[in-house]
């Protein structure tokens, strides 16, 4: 019945179906049934008058678009569907139902949870059309699973390909989440380079027509050579470079007022509104002096509204530069981390792993305000290797360091090397370790042994599928050959990933 049999069940009785159409249920005598159980594949090859231990058994019609089970009520039964059809829909955040699979006429169900020991369903159970079941207890089932061969090797088959199918469904969520986490995070990213560049050139049309009227108008009058002098070394300033050396808030607040007032005191037109441009560039008023000294008052402010005119449109250039750089590491961060290269051994460098990850994280690091504190005290920093997941398991750590913090907080990121050289001492072969610390509530003592385990997860429904650390544990142990460990505490926790520095030494078993 598809990979969510795991959950299937039904309701002990009528009312608790919110919405059903008419349930029947009776109670009937097992042989009385036996010709049809035997056109179902658990009882195919079982004579059910041998049986014994189970007399009765519960028949349910039920009519097509009958709820028989809501998530949150108990899983109590094992189903035989004698004619008909039974889907299952899990419920999703977004208040949508996926179907999860189907039983029809001769299959079983509800095995799964039984052997489990699930007691909870999380899903809905609805009949296609008219519908007629057998229900046995659980205190039943047990017994066909003591005393009856046959239908047992039936069940439990059942139950492996269902686990299977649901592994395969789930590894697929799994991959759909970190896409969506990728694609979250280059949104965010490249919106802000995008947006900066698109107001830097809007802005930058404007001002090389201002600066060609000004041209104009300044280039009327011949220049003498104190002239030409004073402005060549002002156009050298202003060519330098982008930005001025960093300044607090107040402080470039401060040089702002001194330059509007130092400008309108000299006749500048325009005085406070060119000032910012001239500070940020880094000019000061003793540069602008041989200006002043060289030039008429009534050109003079002609001259300085040239500079800043120049002045701001090599800012806007600069801000273009860096976003088309921003946009260009972004790219270069996925490639990183997309990269899978399987068979050739090659070095990865694992502080560039990590980098390109907080880079793809980022968006989500501002969200909250957390910021990260790296020492990457690994040297070397590269390990040989023929696995290529490394961005997947520094990405499920670290947005699950991020889930875990609070507004404000840090998460640490270091890396160091463990053991002798490359080639392996007494000590052990050499090893880089990279430990991911969230100060967080930590992880429960009776919750931490079972953490690595697929399907395990404490997250909210619809929030998390289980085997991101499970994936995590299989990438580091069984493609690198490494270990993971983790330690926890309330405020604090820390995972610790040893990856060896030769994994290629070890061929890379598929994940």
């Amino acid at each position: 019945m598809g990979d969510v049999a795991i959950h299937l069940g039904l309701l002990e009785s009528v009312e608790m179906s919110k919405g059903a159409e008419p349930i029947e249920i009776e109670t009937i005598h097992l042989v009385d049934v036996a010709e049809a159980l035997r056109r179902t594949r658990p009882f195919a090859d079982v004579d059910v008058r041998q049986l014994s231990g189970v007399d009765n058994v519960e028949r349910v019609k039920v009519r097509a678009g009958g709820v028989l089970l809501e998530p949150g009520h108990a899983l109590r039964f094992y189903w035989l569907v004698l004619d008909g059809e039974i889907r299952t829909e899990r419920p999703e955040p977004d208040g949508s139902r996926t179907v999860m699979g189907i039983a029809t006429t001769g299959e079983g169900f509800g095995e799964t949870p039984l052997l489990m020991g699930k007691t909870e369903g999380s899903f809905f159970l609805i009949a296609v059309q008219d519908s007629l079941l057998l229900r046995f207890t659980q205190q039943h089932f047990w017994t066909l699973m003591s005393c009856c061969p046959a239908a047992r090797k039936v069940v439990l088959a059942n139950m492996a390909q269902r686990l299977q199918s649901y592994q395969v469904e789930a590894l697929h969520r799994e991959k759909l989440v970190s896409l969506g986490t990728l694609a979250a995070g280059l949104m965010h990213e490249l919106h802000n380079p995008g947006s900066a560049a698109k107001r830097a050139t809007a802005q930058l049309r404007g001002n090389l027509l201002r600066l060609q009227q000004l041209s104009l108008r300044f280039s009327d009058q011949p220049k003498t050579h104190a002239q030409l002098d004073c402005m060549r070394s002002l156009l050298e300033k202003t060519l330098s470079g982008c930005h001025a050396p960093a300044m607090s808030t107040l402080e470039q607040s401060d040089a702002e007022e001194a330059m509007a007032e130092w400008l309108q005191s000299a006749g500048v037109e325009n005085a406070f509104t060119i000032a910012p441009a001239l500070v940020a560039i880094g000019l000061e008023q003793d540069e602008l002096a041989c200006a002043r000294d060289a030039f008429e008052a009534d050109t003079f402010s002609d001259a300085i509204n040239w500079l800043e005119a120049l002045v701001s449109s090599v800012s806007l250039v600069c801000t273009i530069e860096e976003s088309v750089t921003r946009v260009s590491d972004l790219v270069m961060a996925v490639k990183k981390f997309a990269y899978d290269e399987r068979t050739q051994a090659r070095e990865s460098d694992v502080h560039d792993s990590l980098q390109s990850t907080l880079t793809i994280l980022g968006h989500k690091l501002r969200l909250k305000k957390i910021s990260i504190e790296k020492r990457f005290a690994a040297s070397p920093s590269t390990i040989q290797t023929r696995g290529s997941s490394l961005s997947q398991v520094w990405t499920n750590l670290i947005d699950n360091a991020v889930d875990a913090s609070p507004e404000d907080a840090t998460i640490e990121i270091a890396t160091w090397n463990e053991g002798g050289t490359e080639a392996g001492t007494e000590n052990g072969p050499a090893r880089l370790a990279v430990s991911i610390t969230d100060h967080g509530a930590g992880i429960s003592p009776d919750v931490l042994p079972r953490i690595f385990h697929a399907f395990f997860t404490t997250k909210p429904q619809g929030s998390g599928t289980g085997l991101g650390l499970e994936i995590v544990h299989r990438i580091v142990t069984q493609k690198f050959g490494g270990t993971i460990d983790v330690e926890s505490e309330p405020g604090k926790t820390r995972f610790i990933v040893r990856l060896p520095i030769d994994a290629a030494a070890k061929p890379a078993n598929p994940a």
